[in-house]
């Protein structure tokens, strides 16, 4: 049997036809979203999957073992960013995430959810990895919610974008005053996005690397919009 990453499972009513599978960030675990999903008030019930990154050592933090999707070799840079996306990059975790994910959806397609019912949201490192895989999956998807984060392997977008999610909704944000991620370093990566023709819904927030109460609430309006398509 194929193993699956553990993680923490949460249904907010019988018979769930939706998943959202919500990858944390670094050195956080599945719990971290947990309360912003429990404070979400959706149309239908949900099967929220939240699953905890394997232990690995983490360059940037001096080798530190921790949770992490993937290795982080340097900082993110903070200006004049747009070719620098792409540089010093853990290629090989991010796509070993990115078949962790894939394992995940298949999970929740086996227990029913169609294809197109689930979503694939993360914060930070976890956005990262939902970016990635998301508009690299073979079937078409839900949607993609991606919040204070940045695009991986742009470079290799183009060759290894799936025509199945091409017109996926994504969703964006991100803190101005972020000092982990720079604000400029996700929205190059939303306008990347959105020059390749994704269907991309941007927003930025007065908060730092973080999630604040108006971001959540245009979280669940936008959630809202995606579970009401059937």
């Amino acid at each position: 049997m194929t193993s699956i990453l553990p993680h923490i499972t949460l249904e907010t009513g019988p018979a769930p036809e939706h998943s959202i599978i919500w990858l944390h960030g670094l050195g956080a675990d599945g719990e971290d979203f947990v309360p912003v999903a429990e404070e979400m008030n959706l149309p239908v019930p949900v099967r929220y999957i939240f699953p905890h990154a394997p232990m690995r050592p983490v360059t940037i933090n001096g080798g530190y073992v921790m949770r992490a999707w993937y290795d982080i070799l340097a900082a993110a840079p903070s200006a004049e960013i747009a070719d620098s996306i792409g540089r010093m990059e853990d290629a090989e975790g991010i796509r070993a995430s990115r078949h962790e994910v894939g394992k995940l959806i298949e999970q929740e397609h086996q227990r029913g959810i169609a294809m197109h019912n689930i979503i694939l949201a993360g914060f930070s490192q976890g956005g990262a990895v939902a970016l990635h895989a998301g508009l690299r999956y073979g079937e078409r998807l839900g949607g993609i919610l991606a919040l204070s984060t940045y695009l991986p392997l742009m470079q290799s977008l183009p060759s290894e974008a799936h025509a199945s999610n091409r017109d996926t909704p994504i969703f964006m944000a991100h803190g101005q005053f972020d000092p982990v991620i720079p604000y400029a370093f996700g929205r190059a990566s939303a306008e990347e996005l959105m020059r390749e023709g994704y269907r991309l819904e941007w927003h930025g927030y007065a908060m730092p690397h973080s999630v604040c109460q108006e971001e959540i609430q245009d979280i669940e309006r936008w959630l809202r919009e995606r579970l009401a398509r059937r």
